[in-house]
Parts: structure tokens; sequence; C-alpha cells
């Protein structure tokens, strides 16, 4: 139906649909291509998925030319209109491509374009002709800053510098040179510097491609604000103020509070009520009174109060104030809004499993300020219920329920003993305090889960970094009441280890790097297309090394089987380590190719002959191997015949994944995935009750499964929900159909899965 629409349904009469644009380079080094150049252009056909078809502009298509009915409305605003050909956007991407590779170092390009019309059909088609000569180059590089103070800053800075003797004359990197030595002098203290006092001379001789590049810097321009400014100097903080209470109204005429109170040499205009502390708003500044201006400075008190959730608006304003004792002079503002302190949220649901009636009750609160330093103070309640009907002799419960709390305080700041509090404004971490509580009754047992955590959160380079330090996690697991028949029936180590009791008392180190540009106002160029975005993640942990070193010392004697307890309750002890790296190429703000490959392995030693079941891999789902459910693929070749009773079996201790998914954004929120996924678990030691999992050097690359598929998302900005449906392409269980890629069996290969956000 989306093909039969005529492509020119909506094209006026005596105009043209622009059906395609090209560019042609003709490149004796090959080091341009056309893909570089589309961005330049002015005007260009409607978007493409799938290899050439033009989606929205079908649906836009499918909608009559009556505009006062709803279905047409709504199909125009999820389509895309036809682009009509325009002869001056024509001329003007012609001029912006020619500009585009001057800048680029390409003085002597010639840039043609062709235009084949089609009357009849009503099409244009547009070329253009790129032709490429030898570009100019820098031969040397010379400097005239007659400033001593400015030369000795900027050239102390050489390392930074992004153009080198020898490179293409980029005029687009030489404006990045500009904005680097001018960051650098801003963090020297020269507040009115701007990169528009960095010029540049470019000498060639006469049919020389070889260009001898200066670097000058020129005088501050006039400027009534700061009449006073008649040569480059160093500014000086005067004052520095806090506006706890601003409002760009009623202050725009001057900054003011209902009290004043003096923090050091940092003033506080306060409002009715002083809801952060003063040694809070102290450790969040970094500009110095009587001290240099320092840019960065600026930036790291932005970071500093911008975590203080209890704040809705941070903003810094700094105003010169002219000339004194031979210095010149800037004020600081530092100007916040405060947030609602407090959020109070309830939820409600029930459940029907085959008459047996059920309900949930969950609340959440949250304090984002509760000891007046931006504390969060937050706590969860959950309790569940479910009666049950039938033969209930033998259990120990006539019901399901459930009681679950979190408890939990986040400081926004490193608190811990013996530390500098240089070292603890530089890192700006934030501290977690956490603990839970887990009460569950079953047909078949009572079961009480318990822990609390301790943890350091910090990140870096505009949240590009971050890291998680875990100093200590501890989790108990008692088992009080049991049915001694349900017991009985576990024989898999793995299963009867979660119904034991244990302890697990670990530390442990999460990183994650990505270099995509987080658009805030502290940043140049947020905007900036990135062709291709990658993200690092690695996490590592140990447990019970601790507790084990204290079992020696303190001379205790071991069980039956070597084991140590604790309280009488055994504490498990590994070692675990994964990562995982993604990689997505964008075409087009509108299709990317995304790959993502991931390890991990986990290994009990010591006190532990086994990893605790809820540290162990497992493998198939959304987010995984995705012609498999969740916890249904592996270990290696085991062959579960019951994914609802085995799926206990189905974890390891090593995991692979390795996928690749293209992905289109269709029309409206609509977006497309085409996937391919491969990947598996394996166990370390050979157990019985899971045949072919143990992972082999000979054998394991046999064993990795493979799927395909495609998946349908709907991007609505903040929340990506996504369908995937996945089919079995390789299938390494052994006793099943190895090859379903040959053999397909719908019934036997699909896999559907709905989700939240990318898969990676």
């Amino acid at each position: 139906m989306l093909v039969s629409c005529s492509s020119t349904r909506h094209v006026p009469q005596g105009q043209l649909l622009l059906d395609k644009v090209n560019i042609n380079v003709t490149d004796p080094h090959e080091d341009v291509q056309s893909t570089e150049l589309v961005n330049y252009l002015r005007q260009t056909e409607n978007h493409r998925v799938l290899g050439g078809l033009k989606l929205q502009l079908a649906l836009y298509n499918m909608s009559g030319h009556d505009s006062t009915r709803w279905y047409n409305r709504w199909i125009q605003r999820v389509g895309a209109p036809p682009v009509l050909y325009d002869s001056t956007l024509t001329l003007a991407s012609a001029e912006q491509l020619h500009t585009a590779l001057i800048n680029q170092g390409y003085m002597n390009n010639e840039v043609n374009y062709r235009v084949k019309t089609d009357t009849a059909r009503r099409k244009a088609v547009v070329d253009y002709d790129i032709t490429l000569h030898d570009p100019y180059y820098i031969r040397s590089i010379s400097y005239d800053i007659p400033d001593d103070s400015l030369r000795e800053i900027i050239m102390a800075d050489t390392a930074r510098f992004n153009v080198r003797e020898g490179d293409l004359l980029n005029f687009n990197h030489l404006d990045e040179w500009r904005q680097t030595i001018t960051e650098n002098l801003r963090n020297h203290g020269y507040f009115a510097f701007n990169k528009e006092y960095i010029t540049f001379t470019a000498d060639t001789a006469a049919g020389s491609l070889a260009v001898d590049l200066t670097l000058n810097s020129r005088d501050p321009y006039h400027n009534d604000r700061m009449p006073y400014y008649t040569q480059h100097r160093p500014f000086y903080v005067r004052n520095v103020t806090y506006v706890t209470h601003y409002d760009p109204v009623a202050m725009q005429y001057g900054y003011s509070g209902n009290d004043t109170v003096l923090v050091g040499q940092v003033r506080v205009f306060q409002g009715e009520n002083a809801y952060l502390r003063a040694d809070v708003l102290d450790e969040c500044n970094y500009i110095e009174p009587g001290g240099l201006y320092n840019a960065e400075d600026v930036n790291r008190t932005y970071r500093a109060l911008g975590r203080l959730n209890v704040l809705k608006l941070v903003n810094i304003d700094i105003r010169p104030v002219g000339e004194m004792d031979g210095k010149v002079w800037v004020d600081a503002y530092l100007l916040l809004q405060p947030d609602k302190a407090q959020t109070v949220s309830l939820s409600l649901e029930g459940t029907n499993s085959e008459g047996d009636l059920g309900f949930g009750v969950g609340a959440d609160y949250e304090h984002r300020n509760i000891f007046k330093g931006a504390e969060v103070l937050s706590a969860k309640f959950k309790l569940s219920y479910e009666s049950l009907s039938g033969n209930l002799s033998g259990l120990i419960n006539d019901n399901y329920s459930e009681y679950a709390t979190e408890l939990g305080i986040t400081f926004p700041k490193f608190m811990f003993p013996f530390l500098h509090r240089s070292f603890k404004r530089k890192i700006q971490a934030s501290t977690e305090f956490a603990i839970n509580f887990d009460y569950q009754a079953r047909p078949e047992y009572t079961r009480i889960i318990a822990g609390g955590a301790w943890k350091y959160i910090w990140s870096e380079h505009y949240n590009q970094v971050r890291h998680t330090v875990t100093l200590c996690d501890i989790s108990f697991v008692n088992v009080p009441k049991f049915n001694e028949a349900f017991f009985d029936q576990i024989t898999n180590p793995l299963l009867r280890y979660s119904y034991q009791d244990h302890l697990i008392m670990r530390m442990g180190y999460n990183f994650y790097r990505t270099n995509k540009v987080q658009g805030t106002a502290l940043m140049h160029n947020h905007n900036t297309f990135q062709s291709n975005v990658y993200t690092w993640r690695a996490n590592g942990e140990t447990a019970g090394n601790l507790l084990y070193a204290m079992s020696h010392i303190t001379g205790q004697k071991a069980e039956a089987d070597d084991s140590y307890k604790l309280l009488g309750i055994r504490y498990a002890q590994y070692v675990k380590a994964e990562a995982d790296y993604s990689l997505t190429h964008y075409f087009d703000r509108r299709q990317s190719l995304a790959f993502h490959v991931g390890a991990g392995v986990a290994i009990p030693y010591g006190n532990g002959n086994v990893l605790p079941f809820e540290k162990r891999f497992y493998s198939g789902g959304a987010n995984s191997v995705r012609g498999w459910g969740v916890r249904t693929l592996g270990p290696g070749s085991y062959n579960s015949n019951n994914s609802l009773s085995n799926f206990i079996y189905q974890c390891g201790d090593i995991r692979f994944d390795i996928n690749l998914e293209y992905r289109a954004k269709l029309f409206w929120v609509v977006e497309l995935g085409l996937f391919v996924d491969a990947g598996n678990i394996w166990t370390i030691k050979d157990y019985e009750d899971q045949p072919g999992g143990v992972f082999k050097f000979n054998k394991f690359y046999e064993q990795i499964a493979a799927a395909y598929g495609l998946g349908i998302r709907l991007d609505f900005t903040y929340f990506l929900v996504r369908v995937d449906m996945g089919m079995k392409a390789h299938n390494p269980a052994s006793g099943q159909e190895h090859w379903p890629l040959t053999n397909p069996k719908f019934s036997r290969d699909a896999e559907f899965h709905f989700s939240v956000g990318y898969p990676f």
C-alpha cells in the first residue's frame, strides 16, 4: 500500500519533487569522501531507509487533501511532506560546499552542479560534481605575541595544540586552536580574553602550496563596559556572593536577600529560610576571593552545585567591577533556586493466579535535604500477599507473602576519615549508605534476605567518565523454616545454595567511559554531530578475603568440609570481573549501526567451592542473545527440556556476548532495529546436573549460539520502549536442531522480548 502511493501526490502543479541528490568527488588523494559533505547541503531529498525506501514520504502521501479530516492531519504529522526542488538552495549548497572545502585546505576546488528534470513525472535529480586539486599545507609555524606574559602562558601549553607543521591548512582546526588558547588564558586570569584576539597570517610563494603560518595576538578592542581594559591583563576575584533564593524578576537590578551571612570570605544572601548549611556552600565553592580568576574554578563550582539535588537552578554571574590598587577585578555571584525537598509516591496492584487472588502495596519516600546539606534520604516499602487454595498439607505456609524495605542516604561529599580537604574537593564524590530487609514466606520455605552497602560515586570530564567504589557490601540470606521434601529434591548445589544460610561480604569497583558529548552550558560545540560514539564498562569485585584472613588470624577451626563460618553461617569467597565495549556509528542523524562485545568470568576459591547463585552469569533475554528467553540459553551445550523448571541450572561462571544492530528512525517516534546476536555462558567446573556446560578451549567456539531478528522501538525522547523478535540461527544445545537458520520453525525458534531502552 505504501509503495503504491504516488510520491508526487502532494507536489503542487508547476513544481518538482527533489527525488535524489548525488555528490561526486574527484580527489587524486582520496582524502575527502562524499558522505562527509552531505551536512553542507542546504537541501536534500526525503529521508530514505532500508536501502532507499522513502517511508516518511510514503506515509504522508497516504493522506488526502482535505485538512479538515483528523485522519489526514494525523498522517501528515507522522509522515514528512515532499521536498520541493528549489534552485536557490541548490546554488547555496554549491557555495557551501566550495567554502567548506576551502576551510579544509582545498583552496583550488571546483564545485559544479547539474539538474536533471522530468516534468512528466514531476521529479528532479541534482548532481554536485566536485574536483579537488592539491591542498595547501603548513610548512612552518611562528608566533607574533608582543606581550611577554601572554606568550609565556601560550607557549607553555604547546602539547595541547592541535595544529602541527605538515598538516593541511584547515581553517576549522585553526579555530579550534584559537579556542584552546583562549580557554588556557581564561584559566590563568584573563577573564576578558576571547578567541577574536587571536589571528593568523598565511604566507605563500607564488605557485607554491606550502604555507608559512604566523599566529598573532591582538590588543583588546574598546569596550564600553570596561573602558580601563586597554591591554591584556589578568583579572582578580574581589567578592564571591551566594544568592540562595534567586529571583530573576525581583533581582533584575541587583542581588539581595533577607539576611547576609559571612562564610569565611564568602557572602551569603539568604531568603526567608536557610535551607543549606554554610559548610556545604563553602565546600561547593572553588572561586577564591582575592585570587586570580580561573574559568576552570567556575566550572568546578558549577559541577559541585549541580550535584545538590535540592537545587532547581544553578547559575554563576561573573561581573567586571573595575580597576583598584593597580589590578582589575570581577565579582562572582552564585545564583541558586531551591527545588521541592520531599516527594512521596504510592503504588497498588492486584493479581489473579488461576483463581488465587493477591495484592501488592508499595510506598516510596525521598527527602533531598534531610540535614540541610543536600543529603538524599530514600525509603521504600513493599507488601505483597497472595492466597492459596487446594491441598496445603505438608506445606509450611498457606500463602505467598513478602515484606520488603530499603533505606538509603546519600551525602554529596567524600566521607572518609584522614583524607585531606583538598583531595575530597578534587574528587567531588558522593557517599552512599544503604540497608535492606526482605521477608519472604512461601509454601515450601520462609526466607530472610538482609544487607547493607557503603559506596563512593564520582564522575569526571563532564560525566563522560564515572567511577563507583563499593567499599563494603554485605548480603545475608537466612532460611529459618523449609519443607524437608522440597529441599531433598534439590540435587544441584547451585540451587541448594540459594536456599541455605549464606553470607556475602564483597568489595568492588565499576568503571564507565564514553566519548558521547553531553549537552551542557559549560561545553563548547555540544550540538556537534558525532559519527562514532563508544562506551566502555568494566567492573570487578571480590568477596570473603577479609573474613577468610580473620578466620586464619584468630585460629578459627575449620568445618568438616574445610570451610569457615561467621556466626554459624558459611561465607562466600570469589573473584569476578567483566567488561563490555559498544560502538555506534551514525551514518546520519536517522540511521546507525551499533556493535557490542562483552565477556566476564567469576571464580570461587578458598572458602567457596561454588559461586553464589545471584553472582553467576546467565544468557538469553532482551539484552543478550535474543533468540532465547531470559535464562534459557546454556551453559555450553546443556539441553534444558523444561525452561520453567530447569532455569536454575542455566547459569554459569563465564559469559561471552557479541551483537550487531542496525537502527533506523522510520517515522514519528517509530524506529526499526535489525540485529544479529551471538554468545553463551559456561561453567568452570563440570557439574553433574549441567552436562556439556563446562568451558573447554577446543569446544567453546562450537557452543556459541547465534540469533537474528528485528524489532520495533518507540522513542519518546526521555525513554524508549522496545519490542524485539529473535529467531534462533545456531543452537548448541545437545539433542536439538543445531542449525535452525537453514530449517526454521517459528513456533520453536521465535522469541519475543519487551524492554525499555536499547540493549547496548
